[in-house]
Order: structure tokens, then sequence, then C-alpha cells
């Protein structure tokens, strides 16, 4: 399994504000469904921040995001650990399959892969 990002994910109730502000250090919209927003560089898209509402499907908003190439080699990984899912393995409308983890100081961490 690889990593192949992590991006912070912050929870806000004011998202139009936060795009403003973080448009000052020269983050752009790369990709909004409303409910989360994702904001890079343009000379860097792999430096991420999304700014989230609230989660569509999950109970919970995750902190923190982790795209991986393989998302149910680390699914099962996580669940063989012990470690609490806490939303299990899905496949979502908008086009990737993930879970949620809570790792050991208690922040929820949204593990994905983008499916083809």
């Amino acid at each position: 399994m690889t990593v192949r990002r992590a991006v912070p994910n912050l929870r806000t109730d004011s998202p139009e504000e936060n795009r403003a502000f973080y448009g000052l250090l020269g983050f752009e919209v790369v990709m909004d469904h409303g409910w989360i927003a994702t904001l890079a560089p343009p000379a860097a898209p792999t430096a991420q921040v999304s700014l989230m509402t609230h989660d569509l499907t999950a109970p919970v908003t995750p902190d923190l995001s982790v795209e991986v190439d393989d998302v149910d080699a680390a699914y099962e990984t996580v669940r063989a650990s012990g470690a609490e899912i806490v939303h299990p393995l899905t496949d979502e409308p908008w086009g990737v399959r993930r879970f949620f983890v809570r790792d050991p100081d208690g922040r929820v961490v949204n593990v994905l892969s983008h499916r083809s």
C-alpha cells in the first residue's frame, strides 16, 4: 500500500469566509461538492486543504483524509490491528471507496482510494 496524499479536513460553519482566507495564501478551489471543498495552490496541486461543513454519508466529520493506492488492503491492515472503524468500507457516489478509523488520540482519519 502506498500513500498518495494526506489532506487536513477543516470543519467549518463559514466555508466562503475560509475560501477567501486561504485564497490570500494562494489556494484555489479544485473540487467542490457543496458540503466539502478542496483547495490547492496551482503550482503545488497536492498541497491541499479541505473545508467541510459536515460529511454527507458518515456519522462524523473526519480530521484528516489519506488517499492510498489500495484502500481494501489498508482496511484489512487497520481492522486486523483492532483500531476502531468509525465508518465501514463504502463505495461512495462521488467516486471514492473509503472507510474512517479513529487514531490513538481520537482523531478520525478518512482512508480512501479513487475508483476508476
